[in-house]
């Protein structure tokens, strides 16, 4: 996880268009020729995706960008602490 790439994704692309490449991602994790490496790369890319995706969300419904950033990064390491 990546705050400076979970904001660019925020600001530069629509939740569609993320939804769109989360699910090419998903796809290509799927495929059985996938190396460790690219499955390591992809799952980066889909956790910032799914960031942006909740920023979007959280802004969507009055949170400020700033805040909407830092509950996803809590969130998620207090799921890495757990």
């Amino acid at each position: 996880m990546k705050l400076p790439v979970i904001r660019q994704f925020y600001q530069n692309q629509s939740p569609e268009n993320l939804e769109k490449t989360l699910e090419v991602l998903e796809s290509f994790c799927e495929f059985r020729g996938t190396s460790e490496e690219d499955l390591n790369v992809a799952g980066e890319l889909i956790t910032n995706i799914c960031g942006a995706l909740e920023v979007h969300a959280n802004v969507q419904n009055g949170m400020s960008e700033k805040d909407a950033l830092n509950s996803f990064a809590q969130k998620v390491l207090g799921s890495i602490d757990k």
